[in-house]
C-alpha cells in the first residue's frame, strides 16, 4: 500500500510542477523580456532557440535538484552560473518593474529626475550585498 501513497505524492508533485513551470514560462513571455533582449542584442531571428534553451535549462535544472545529482563545476563553474543567474533574475525584475510602471511613479514621487541610473546601481548592489553577506555569513 505505501506504493500507491508514493505513486500518488510523485503524480501530485509533478503536476505541480508542471503548473509552476508554465506560470513562470507565461510569466515571463507575457512580459517579453526574451524578444526585447534579442531584438536589442541582433539574435531576433534566433528567438525560437533562445526559448527553448531557456525550456531546456529549467528542465535540466528540475532535474538536478529533484535527483540530488552531483554537478562537479567547481568554483569557477559556480561563480559562471552565479553570474549568469544574476544577469537573468535583473532582468526579470526590471522588465517586471518595467511593465508595472514602478520606475516611473517612483522617480516622479521622489522627484527624481537625474539620478535613475544611481538608482538602478543601488539596487544592483544592496542585492550583490545581501547575497556575499548570506554566502559568507551563514554558509547557505
Amino acid at each position: 500500500m505505501e506504493w500507491l501513497a508514493n505513486i500518488c505524492v510523485a503524480v501530485v508533485g509533478f503536476a505541480g510542477g508542471v503548473g509552476v513551470a508554465g506560470g513562470v514560462f507565461a510569466f515571463i513571455s507575457i512580459l517579453g523580456i526574451l524578444p526585447r533582449l534579442a531584438g536589442r542584442m541582433g539574435l531576433a531571428k534566433y528567438l525560437y532557440s533562445l526559448e527553448n534553451m531557456i525550456a531546456y535549462g529549467g528542465i535540466a535544472g528540475t532535474i538536478v535538484f529533484v535527483f540530488q545529482l552531483p554537478l562537479p563545476i567547481g568554483y569557477i563553474g559556480g561563480m559562471v552560473i552565479g553570474f549568469f543567474s544574476g544577469i537573468f533574475t535583473g532582468a526579470l525584475i526590471m522588465a517586471l518593474a518595467e511593465t508595472l510602471k514602478v520606475i516611473p511613479i517612483l522617480c516622479h514621487r521622489l522627484k527624481l529626475v537625474h539620478g535613475l541610473p544611481i538608482l538602478i546601481f543601488s539596487l544592483a548592489l544592496g542585492k550583490a550585498l545581501g547575497s556575499f553577506y548570506q554566502l559568507i555569513f551563514t554558509g547557505k
